[in-house]
């Protein structure tokens, strides 16, 4: 089953994205290379592909897990979670529509 991550960060939060944004992409790119992934992707604080040093408010991320257990298990490993990325995570069952 899909299931979406979305994640708010805390304020001020690009020196920490930065800093394990490598490790964070390799875990999604071993989803996508296992075909589990159907989007993911970071949320800019302002109206701008690149927002520069306005930094990022969030990210969503949506892929397929066994279960909402493993989900959340997943999300909870997120480097952004270690790194004090993110204020807030939900892990939500999805239901792709189109």
């Amino acid at each position: 089953m899909l299931y979406v991550i979305y994640a708010e960060d805390v304020a001020d939060s690009l020196e920490k994205r930065q800093s394990v944004r490598a490790t964070h992409i390799a875990r999604l790119q071993l989803l996508r290379d296992q075909g589990r992934l159907l989007t993911a992707g970071a949320m800019p604080s302002i109206d701008s592909h690149d927002p520069g040093a306005a930094g990022f408010s969030g990210s969503t991320i949506i892929a397929e897990f066994d279960s909402l257990e493993g989900a959340q298990a997943w999300a909870d490993a997120d480097p952004f979670v270690a790194a004090g990325v993110y204020k807030t995570v939900s892990v939500k069952p999805y239901r792709k529509t189109f």
